[in-house]
C-alpha cells in the first residue's frame, strides 16, 4: 500500500452527526490501522471537543486540532506544536473591523483550546452546536480582555454576514500576519500566518518521515481545501463546498453515504490484490 497516512476531517466528513462514527466509517479506519497506516483526525475542533470523537474512532495517536495550529498525541499528551496568533495583531484586525462592522463579535482560543474568552455577546450567540462545548463554560470578558494574549484561534462572528463574505471583509482590510477560514459553522477562525490544515499536516508528516504523496486526505469545508491540495490523493466529499471540491484530486458520495469507508475500502482492496 503506497498510502501511510490517513487524514479525515471530522463533521461534514467522517460524521453524519457532530456526535457519531458510522460502523462502516469505523471498520474501514481499523482496517487500515491494522495494515500499519497511520489515521489522524484533523479538525477545527479543539482537543476538549475532539475527545468523545477519539473515542468511539479509535483515535489514540496524533491529532492536529484548531485548523492544524495544535499538533498533539492524544494518549500520551504530547504536544508537537502549537502556533499562536499574536496579541498585537488581533488587537490591530479587530480594531479595523470593527471600524466597518461595529455588530462583529470576539472570542480567543487559549490553554491548549481548553479555555474560550468571549465577549458577552458572543457567548450569547453561540449554541453547543458551533465549538461542541456548552457556552455557558466560556469564560465572558470585555474586548480587551478577549484580545490581551495570543489565540490558537480568533474566532469573529457577525449576526448577518455569511462566512464567506466576513472572509472578504477581512481580506479587504490589508492586514497582514495571519490566516483567515472557516468550517461551515457560524463564524470564522483567524490564525497564525501560514496556518492551514496542510501546514499542521506537513508538520506531522516531517515529524513522522512521511512525505505528501504517501497521504490520503478527507474533507468537505473552505478550511480543508488546502489538505486536500497538499496531500498525494485529496478527497472531497459529495457534499463538500465549491473551493474544496476544485482543491481535490476526486470527489466521493457524501458523509452520509459513508464516502470517507468507500475510498478506503477500495484502496485496501487494491492493495491486496497487488500482492
Amino acid at each position: 500500500m503506497t498510502i501511510r497516512l490517513i487524514a479525515t476531517d471530522l463533521d461534514g466528513t467522517l460524521l453524519a452527526d457532530p456526535t457519531t462514527i458510522s460502523e462502516r466509517n469505523r471498520a474501514a479506519l481499523d482496517a487500515a490501522r491494522a495494515m500499519g497506516v497511520e489515521v489522524v483526525p484533523v479538525t477545527a475542533r479543539q482537543p476538549r471537543a475532539l475527545r468523545p470523537i477519539a473515542e468511539i474512532g479509535g483515535f489514540t495517536g496524533w491529532a492536529l486540532c484548531g485548523n492544524g495550529g495544535h499538533g498533539l498525541h492524544l494518549t500520551t499528551g504530547e504536544r508537537l506544536f502549537e502556533a499562536h496568533l499574536e496579541a498585537a495583531t488581533a488587537q490591530a484586525l479587530a480594531a479595523a473591523l470593527l471600524r466597518s462592522l461595529p455588530e462583529v463579535m470576539f472570542a480567543s482560543v487559549r490553554d491548549g483550546g481548553e479555555v474560550f474568552v468571549a465577549q458577552d455577546a458572543y457567548a450569547r450567540s453561540a449554541a453547543f452546536s458551533d465549538h461542541k462545548r456548552d457556552p455557558a463554560d466560556m469564560v465572558v470578558a470585555p474586548l480587551a480582555d478577549v484580545l490581551a494574549e495570543p489565540s490558537l484561534k480568533l474566532i469573529v462572528r457577525h449576526p448577518q454576514l455569511s462566512n464567506d463574505d466576513l472572509v472578504a471583509r477581512v481580506g479587504a482590510l490589508g492586514l497582514d500576519g495571519f490566516e483567515v477560514t472557516h468550517s461551515g459553522a457560524p463564524f470564522v477562525e483567524v490564525l497564525a500566518p501560514g496556518v492551514s490544515k496542510a501546514w499542521g499536516l506537513q508538520q506531522l508528516c516531517t515529524h513522522l518521515g512521511i512525505e505528501a504523496r504517501e497521504v490520503l486526505a478527507f474533507g468537505d469545508a473552505p478550511n480543508d481545501a488546502e489538505m486536500l491540495a497538499w496531500a498525494g490523493r485529496g478527497v472531497a466529499m459529495a457534499n463538500a463546498a465549491p473551493v474544496t471540491l476544485a482543491a481535490a484530486d476526486e470527489v466521493t458520495v457524501s458523509n452520509l453515504d459513508d464516502g470517507v469507508a468507500q475510498v478506503i475500502e477500495a484502496e485496501l482492496a487494491s492493495d491486496r490484490a497487488g500482492r
